[in-house]
């Protein structure tokens, strides 16, 4: 299995911090907001831990490790990331360098859109020849698009609905991953940050579960995933039933009012498969980066998901 991070970390962590929108908190932001969650000199003190975008970054990789260190466990293999961009510059495609010895690929969609990462033909040429692949799987994770309305009342709405402090009025994700699903026929777009519902504090509802489409069993002994305050509906954009089945829906919190809500849905999807089909010998999934972070909780429940995922066949 390997994660690849679809972002330009130079481009996230250089943004302007006093530019309110599409950008990443910075660490003291998330201090300020999560107080006193992060207040050990371990995340506070400047000489030991960034303050500033950069810092707010550090934290995927370590809430990832987990994720990386259960799948070594399983399968004996260490769990490579890459970064489109990586913090000395160095750029990475999707390409051989990547893709030949990987049987599993994540590709996390957590690329602000105003960065400009697009995908490459060839980038898509690679991922279409791997998932010619008998086994191969391609898990897609486009992150929220919050704020994609040009009325700011709207955006104001989605911002209280989903109430955290941390994501500004607009903050687009996905570009790359965007790019991919286009070249690759995916007919699936992430939309809106949405807050789930709870069935107590800090614990997300139970999914609503596909079972008869669900015959590779990528959810059984799955009830629930991990609880974050804004998660993208995964909107399928074919009218053929037989392209992507929507295994995992999530009831919302209707508590506050949302565009989405307001037009009569009460669950986004959450948790999409694309069975093989003609040339395509392997499966593409899409589920949000969040699942596979530890930053964001962790139970039985979530590690029967990443189970199911690494032993797939």
């Amino acid at each position: 299995m390997s994660i690849y991070v679809s972002w330009s970390y130079p481009a996230e962590a250089g943004r302007n911090p006093a530019e309110l929108d599409n950008r990443f908190s910075t660490m003291t932001e998330v201090r300020r907001v999560t107080w006193p969650a992060y207040e050990d000199p371990q995340w506070s003190d400047p000489l030991r831990f960034q303050q500033g975008i950069a810092g707010g970054l550090e934290l995927f990789f370590r809430g990832w490790l987990p994720f990386q260190q259960f799948v070594e466990e399983t399968t004996g293999h260490p769990v490579p990331v890459y970064q489109r961009v990586d913090q000395a510059g160095f750029h990475t495609p999707l390409d051989e360098r990547v893709l030949a010895d990987t049987d599993t690929l994540f590709v996390w969609g957590l690329d602000h859109m105003i960065t400009g990462q697009d995908a490459a033909p060839e980038e898509i040429e690679a991922l279409r020849q791997f998932l010619t692949r008998e086994g191969a799987c391609l898990v897609l994770g486009p992150h929220h698009d919050v704020g994609a309305s040009d009325d700011l009342a709207v955006r104001d709405m989605e911002h209280h609905h989903h109430g955290d402090a941390l994501v500004p009025r607009q903050q687009q994700f996905g570009r790359y991953t965007r790019s991919l699903m286009k070249g690759l026929g995916v007919p699936v777009e992430n939309r809106y940050g949405l807050r789930p519902a709870v069935q107590e504090p800090g614990k997300i509802a139970p999914l609503s579960v596909s079972r008869d489409l669900d015959t590779k069993g990528w959810l059984e002994g799955v009830t629930h995933f991990n609880f974050h305050m804004h998660l993208p509906h995964y909107a399928v954009t074919t009218d053929d039933p037989n392209v992507v089945f929507v295994l995992g829906r999530q009831p919302i919190d209707m508590s506050k009012p949302h565009p989405f809500t307001e037009a009569g849905n009460t669950e986004f999807n959450m948790f999409l498969w694309m069975p093989p089909s003609d040339d395509r010998a392997g499966d593409v999934l899409l589920a949000d980066t969040t699942i596979f972070s530890t930053l964001f909780g962790a139970d039985e429940s979530l590690r029967a998901f990443w189970a199911n995922i690494v032993s797939s066949k």
